[in-house]
């Protein structure tokens, strides 16, 4: 079966709507690569419960990763992976005081035994999440490493066409 005829492979997981500017980064990567996925709001300190139901039967439907962005005290990525053995790729959101650094040290920073993936504060960080989601589904699904590996070679191709202005 065809990667883009299956149920949702990666569930993309953020505490709250004001998120989504954010965490929609790594939704684009997946939608370029047709890889059927979910977004969800749930907290893991205003919906507790609800968050770990989720997770907990997210596997029966079908999902292999998930993508879990957090700002502040960044508590959703290892909540994640405290109720799962799938992969869970933490993105820190840039909020509060510290602008996402406490939501980088909170997630980079995972007890031994509950790893969590951590990428960079922001939009870069959602954008490689969604890649290297895309890079674990590659190992099991022929079809996306050829895509990714094309979509290397016009990143590179893009680069190695640009001119800089005469001086």
């Amino acid at each position: 079966m065809a990667v883009s005829e299956r149920k949702p492979l990666v569930s993309v997981i953020m505490g709250s709507s004001s998120d989504w500017d954010i965490m929609s980064s790594a939704t684009k990567m997946l939608k370029d690569f047709d890889i059927p996925h979910e977004a969800r709001v749930l907290s893991a300190h205003r919906t507790p419960d609800v968050l770990r139901e989720y997770v907990k039967f997210a596997e029966e439907r079908g999902v292999e990763i998930f993508i879990a962005g957090a700002g502040m005290s960044a508590a959703l990525p290892g909540v994640v992976a405290s109720c799962t053995v799938l992969p869970v790729l933490g993105v820190p959101i840039p909020s509060g005081a510290l602008n996402g650094v406490d939501a980088l040290y909170s997630i980079v920073q995972m007890p031994p035994g509950i790893p969590v993936g951590c990428f960079s504060i922001g939009k870069a960080g959602a954008t490689n999440a969604g890649l290297m989601a895309i890079a674990i589904l590659s190992q099991k699904y022929p079809e996306l490493k050829a895509k990714l590996i094309e979509y290397r070679e016009k990143q590179a191709k893009k680069i190695l066409e640009t001119h800089l202005p005469e001086e």
